[in-house]
């Protein structure tokens, strides 16, 4: 790269990426933190009065549109926008959303709902992007490298954000909470701005630009003009629908995207079989992305259920008194970053020493134990519950250490996931595979805020067994599918040849 200076040996322009994804995270993870119990919280109180049900349904669908959106963002920005804009025009758009919320108005809060994932559909698959731009083919290993600092700032963002936004949120004002991510938001655009810069050109402009080109630019000024209808569209049918104009149930519209999203991808791997000149190594292989597909939705719709039914449970039935001070139930939110943080090098290492011996898990024994790790999780709030029937409040600890399993089942999933489909993929098909992942990922995120819609305040209060047996539902199903990828193992390793 041309520019001397270096982050720690590495191009000047991934600290510019760095800190900007670091504010981004830090922005979203802070609203996320407060999300669902800002609209179960009562209206006296500040908050929206919406029952579970509508608040989980909600909650779900915000986080699958969030990973839906980012296969048009990364087109817009391959073909128009070029990928240093999209995320400058996705920052704005994100900070413009958290400040919204920051108003208290339902009208507003909607709005910046939609705001925030049209902004991250652009900022998030594209700031990765860049970052692989900064290095040349012949460096992967430093490439790499350059990948785990931009990981350690998503996660140092996401980390901070609930401890601030919490606070601020549940012990002063909702709506300060939010204005303090957007302000995050903010401070990411303006140093972004500033230090672009250190990009030295990286995605300045998309593949084929040609600023001589009439044709071209009047496609993207019909594109722009495009972006800025649909949006205010958007905004008109949030307002009728919060002035009562427009009817929307927020349980059915989730209830109906499962089948939609599903249905998508089912399709998409039928047309891929079908007419995608799949030889016959090929087709096995996308084959074995279809299944390990499947035990990635699974997984996430109970690693999600963080943000929403554990959330409640923090909040609603654990001790979180310190003396004379009532802990945020948010903070609790802080734990899954600070175990990635943790837990990474101690991964990265592991897999390392077993590959040595030769004695590394194949994929689909890695997806197993994420799963099998995860369901343990579960158990563990199964014996929490267990506590809250009897009249107790449970102790924090319970959360923690279901969030340590967690996260540990996330190591051996999410990066081994996206690794595999990456290498197992046809090249000419990698992203569209990625894109299919990422619908996982998305049907997964809308099945865990269902899920979670389970816990009812009212019914729990009517029944308190609900509550550990639809943990133990939980626990059931995904150490279930650990067991079935177990036993399918021997046929996905098969299908996956030689790609360990």
């Amino acid at each position: 790269m041309s520019s001397e200076k270096t982050f720690f040996g590495h191009p000047r322009g991934l600290a510019t990426l760095f800190f900007t994804e670091m504010w981004e995270r830090f922005s979203y993870y802070g609203m996320r933190a407060l999300l669902v119990l800002f609209m179960v919280a009562a209206i006296e109180d500040g908050g929206m009065g919406i029952d579970d049900k509508s608040a989980t349904a909600i909650y779900g669908l915000y986080t699958m549109f969030v990973y839906l959106l980012a296969l048009p963002g990364g087109w817009l920005a391959d073909r128009f926008f070029g990928l240093q804009k999209a995320v400058w025009y996705g920052g704005i758009i994100i900070a413009a959303g958290h400040f919204c919320m920051a108003i208290p108005s339902d009208e507003f809060f909607f709005i910046g709902l939609v705001l925030i994932v049209l902004g991250t559909g652009l900022l998030k698959p594209n700031i990765s992007s860049i970052v692989g731009g900064l290095y040349s083919d012949n460096e992967p290993a430093k490439r790499d490298a350059g990948f785990s600092i931009f990981y350690m700032g998503i996660n140092l963002g996401a980390f901070i954000a609930p401890l601030i936004t919490g606070y601020l949120g549940e012990s002063v004002d909702w709506h300060l909470g939010f204005a303090a991510a957007g302000f995050g938001m903010l401070l990411g655009v303006i140093q972004y701005k500033i230090t672009s810069k250190n990009l030295d050109g990286v995605g300045l402009h998309p593949e084929g630009y040609d600023p001589a080109n009439s044709q071209q630019i009047k496609l993207r000024k019909k594109i722009k003009i495009g972006i800025w209808v649909f949006l205010l569209a958007l905004v008109a049918l949030i307002l009728l629908t919060t002035l009562g104009y427009v009817g929307i149930d927020a349980v059915k519209i989730a209830s109906v995207a499962k089948y939609v999203v599903a249905g998508a991808l089912v399709l998409f791997f039928l047309v891929t079989f079908l007419f995608g000149g799949l030889n016959k190594d090929e087709t096995k292989k996308v084959g074995a992305i279809a299944l390990l597909l499947i035990f990635s939705a699974v997984f996430w719709s109970g690693f999600e259920q963080a943000g929403s039914s554990l959330n409640l449970f923090a909040e609603r039935y654990t001790d979180r008194e310190i003396g004379n001070w009532l802990m945020p139930a948010s903070w609790l939110q802080s734990a899954n970053p600070l175990f990635i943080i943790v837990l990474s090098p101690v991964f990265g290492w592991l897999w390392v020493q077993l590959a040595k011996r030769n004695l590394n898990p194949n994929i689909p024994i890695k997806f197993a134990f994420g799963l099998i790790l995860l369901g343990l999780g579960f158990a563990v709030m199964v014996a929490a519950s267990l506590i809250v029937v009897s009249g107790d409040s449970a102790l924090p600890t319970w959360l923690l250490l279901t969030y340590f399993l967690h996260t540990s089942g996330e190591l051996f999933i999410s990066p081994v996931g996206l690794s595999a489909v990456t290498k197992l993929a046809p090249k000419r098909l990698v992203g569209q595979m990625m894109g299919a992942w990422f619908m996982s990922v998305a049907f997964g995120n809308l099945i865990a805020g269902i899920v979670a819609g389970e816990f009812d305040q009212d019914a729990i209060a009517n029944d308190p067994s609900l509550l550990p047996d639809i943990f133990i539902y939980i626990t059931q199903f995904t150490i279930g599918a650990g067991i079935a990828v177990l036993i399918l193992s021997p046929v996905i390793k098969r299908l996956t040849g030689n790609v360990k």
